[in-house]
């Protein structure tokens, strides 16, 4: 295992910034996620931590070891694509053996590491196939295998589950969890599937626009975005955002937006009139209760709950309810909107804290 160490990271094509200065310390044996939408620059980084892209400016340590000019193989570690990048004239042993016997690894040796990894992995009976007669989610276990042979200071994987069906996904995302825990090694995956990395990381890096958004555990970034990029790409069904203006009911703290105003509970640093971002999240809406009413605009069953899609003047919400309420397309609902509930974003778009 060893800690990598991004400081000051920048990249370009020609004119063409990528990545601005990303600074980020991981530590060894931890499992780091890094999630945004395409062409955020997260595969960059990615690639760029494997040697496969150069560095434009700052530096890259591996274990403290400063590698921005060492060739990929010198890097001792191991990626996972998405595209499985398996050798098809080969059978699974022998695509799991080819690197070790690059590096004339004794024959027994070989034999017993792929033998390890069949069994972590269900391959043992599949290790004299060729890739063409194996699935898309064991064609994906034997490029996890041939990277765990090696035994690697640290694993990449580039979107490693993307072009598997949505049940094969979730039970992939299982098996590299339980991997990571059995082997311990530094792990940096990279994904747009916010799913994804809510249930695999140790710590989520939110990215945007070639810069690090937000560093911390999934439920920080879930419960307490940093702002509005965080907030509105992190959960599922997404944070409801709407404008509001900071102002005083009664003297006390509240929001207001044209036709109703919610009362904050806690005052805040901001002067009165002031715009903000206010953001809710689905789960958090109660129906049926509150002085405000709401109009049903759709209503999605998704067995473990509903989403009810809802008009709350001129705002567009999304509820999701455990319960399975009968509310009928056009009907008024009474909505509340808990002020503990509530995230506020100033006119930057950052956090404003309570």
């Amino acid at each position: 295992m060893s800690a990598i160490d991004i400081c000051g990271v920048s990249k370009s094509y020609g004119t063409t910034p990528i990545l601005h200065e990303v600074t980020l310390a991981i530590g060894a044996g931890e499992f780091v996620v890094l999630v945004g939408p395409s062409g955020c620059g997260k595969s960059t980084l990615l690639r760029m931590i494997a040697g496969l892209e150069e560095v434009s400016a700052g530096e890259i340590r591996i274990g403290g070891t400063l590698v921005n000019d060492l060739p990929p193989k010198a890097r001792d570690i191991a990626m996972v694509f998405q595209s499985y990048a398996l050798y098809p004239h080969m059978s699974v042993a022998d695509n799991m053996a080819y690197s070790l016997r690059l590096r004339r690894t004794a024959k027994q040796d070989i034999e017993t590491a792929i033998n390890a990894a069949a069994d972590k992995l269900g391959l043992g009976a599949v290790l004299e196939r060729k890739p063409k007669a194996l699935s898309g989610g064991q064609r994906q276990r034997v490029a996890m295998g041939r990277a765990i042979v090696r035994r690697p200071t640290a694993f990449l994987f580039d979107e490693p589950l993307s072009n598997l069906d949505a049940r094969l996904r979730e039970h992939m995302r299982a098996e590299i969890k339980k991997l990571h825990r059995e082997i311990g090694a530094t792990s940096i995956y990279v994904t747009h599937d916010q799913i994804e990395a809510m249930t695999l990381a140790d710590r989520i890096v939110a990215m945007n626009g070639g810069q690090v958004q937000q560093v911390g555990s999934p439920l920080e970034l879930y419960d307490r975005p940093a702002n509005l990029f965080v907030a509105g790409f992190i959960g599922s069904p997404a944070m409801n955002l709407f404008p509001a203006l900071f102002g005083r009911r009664g003297g006390e703290p509240a929001i207001e937006h044209a036709g109703f105003t919610l009362p904050l509970g806690h005052d805040v640093t901001l002067a009165e009139g002031a715009a903000l971002t206010v953001g809710i999240r689905p789960e958090h809406i109660a129906l049926g209760a509150g002085s405000v009413q709401g109009v049903v605009d759709l209503v999605e069953p998704t067995g473990l709950g509903t989403i009810v899609h809802l008009t709350l003047r001129d705002i567009a919400l999304k509820a999701f309810s455990l319960a399975r309420p009968s509310l009928m397309i056009g009907a008024s609902v009474a909505v509340d909107l808990p002020a503990r509930n509530l995230h506020l974003f100033g006119s930057d778009g950052a956090r404003v804290e309570r």
